[in-house]
């Protein structure tokens, strides 16, 4: 019996850790499927990005994808494909979750509600109750999009602001765009910068306890840090870097600062976990508690 594909839609798909994870969680869940790579490169144009999904959707053995680093840009260059859209990537314009149901392409964000479930296995609880500590979020692409939205939408306090940077100025007008959706009291800002000084200079207005979140994929799909080297980061801070693995400079800037400025520094490794779970979820018709996703976890701890 042949075995279906599941499509890893990313930039440099042969280097994830999950490629040797997905057999061990097939074996684990029963699924008779096989795991396939699709590498484009960023910012790819958009007759790349229609053609990607239309084989994805003509390919009678594919079930699904994940996608990652291109969730907007796929999304804008072929949203006339998809047959149907969930809320949330209705809401920000962004997919990370593609299923196949009766000849039907659906799309999903589950992004918002991974990050949820990543950021409450670190951050303390009740850590944004009296609205004083802030977020900044350096890039505003469609991980930034899944945060800032699934911080709104939480409840149990939040940020008193969520400041993104971005290079790119269509990208901090996607994300007013998508905020300006939301009812919600975090007060949100926006800044165009074009080099790791401006990042600096927001840096340096974060009030003790904020969380600084490296979304820009810097130190794995590209090298360096949007940081420079003479960044201080506030004290008592919550510092993020949604890569896992590549060099990542902005983590390791962060871990030399720990123990002088009392940070708590924490990779991508749950966030990664949390988003292919919740995308096989959806795609088999799976569901996971606390227990099934612990099980997800020991069984990929081996290519952490």
């Amino acid at each position: 019996m042949r075995k279906s594909k599941f499509v890893f839609v990313g930039v440099s798909t042969g280097g994830s850790s999950i490629m040797k994870i997905f057999p061990r969680w097939a074996a684990l869940l029963g699924l008779h499927a096989e795991i396939v790579g699709c590498d484009l490169p960023l910012r790819s144009p958009k007759a790349t990005y229609r053609r990607s999904l239309r084989q994805l959707r003509d390919n009678s053995s594919v079930v699904g994808a994940l996608v990652t680093a291109h969730k907007i840009d796929l999304l804008a260059a072929g949203r006339d494909l998809f047959d149907e859209l969930d809320p949330q990537a209705s809401l920000s314009d962004e997919l990370s979750c593609i299923a196949k149901r009766g000849g039907r392409l659906l799309g999903y964000a589950k992004d918002p509600l991974s990050s949820v479930l990543a950021l409450d296995g670190f951050v303390p609880r009740g850590h944004w109750i009296g609205g004083k500590r802030d977020v900044l979020c350096l890039g505003a692409g469609g991980a930034a999009a899944a945060i800032s939205v699934g911080m709104a939408q939480r409840a149990g306090g939040h940020p008193r602001r969520f400041i993104l940077a971005d290079i790119l100025p269509e990208r901090l007008e996607s994300m007013r765009r998508i905020h300006s959706k939301l009812d919600t009291g975090i007060q949100f800002e926006y800044h165009l910068s074009q080099n790791a000084g401006g990042n600096d200079a927001l840096l340096a207005g974060l009030p003790a306890g904020s969380l600084v979140i490296n979304a820009t994929g810097m130190g794995k799909d590209m090298p360096g840090s949007p940081l420079s080297t003479d960044a201080l980061f506030p004290r008592s801070a919550l510092v993020w870097e949604l890569n896992y693995r590549g060099r990542r400079d902005f983590m390791r800037h962060a871990q030399a600062q720990a123990e002088a400025r009392d940070l708590s520094v924490e990779d991508g490794w749950n966030y990664f976990l949390h988003g292919w779970a919740e995308a096989i979820a959806e795609v088999f018709q799976l569901n996971f508690d606390e227990e099934s996703f612990a099980q997800l976890r020991q069984a990929a701890a081996a290519s952490r």
